[in-house]
């Protein structure tokens, strides 16, 4: 094959016209080119205004919708919980005051039984002491009547052991006056 040249490949290559440079700068396609500038602008600002800008300001009027229906709902929950809380606290303060009331009631009640049981524990006491009392006085009784006895017993054995002879009477008055002191 022979030896192609640049002028060869510029025939070949653009359909035998003479290249100038970029076609966008080729003045004789500018009117052309500013055509289809044209159309497509207007076709993308129909697409745009008519399609695409409405559904996303649709979008976002949802989405503010929704961020203020939840904003207003979480403000009404919040008034709630602020009314809960208050109820809470005054449920809580009157479970307090009632506990307190049983608690003073319990210790009223409590302290009657005791009162009562003490009284009865002082009378049984008291009862059981007057009967010691008794028994001990008996007792006392009883065991200076044989003190006696046996002082007088004994005095008599002395006196006869010593060989002396006495009466009845005159050992019972020595003994009734030692016994008295």
């Amino acid at each position: 094959m022979a030896a192609e040249t640049p002028d060869m490949l510029d025939a070949v290559g653009h359909g035998g016209a003479e290249a100038v440079g970029m076609p966008q700068l080729n003045m004789e396609t500018w009117a052309n080119q500013i055509f289809w500038l044209l159309v497509t602008l207007v076709a993308i600002y129909f697409l745009l205004t008519r399609i695409v800008l409405p559904r996303i300001g649709a979008v976002l009027a949802e989405r503010r919708g929704t961020i203020t229906n939840d904003l207003a709902a979480a403000e009404e929950l919040k008034q709630k919980a602020v009314l809960a809380e208050k109820a809470y606290n005054e449920a809580l303060a009157r479970a307090r005051t009632e506990a307190a009331t049983i608690v003073a009631e319990a210790k009223a009640a409590i302290q009657k039984d005791l009162d009562v049981a003490l009284a009865e524990a002082d009378a049984e006491i008291s009862a059981r002491s007057a009967e010691s009392e008794k028994r001990i006085a008996e007792i006392r009784a009883g065991a200076l009547e044989s003190v006696t006895e046996v002082a007088r017993d004994t005095a008599q054995e002395i006196v006869a052991a010593f060989g002396g002879s006495t009466d009845a009477s005159s050992v019972e008055a020595a003994v009734a006056a030692r016994m008295k002191g």
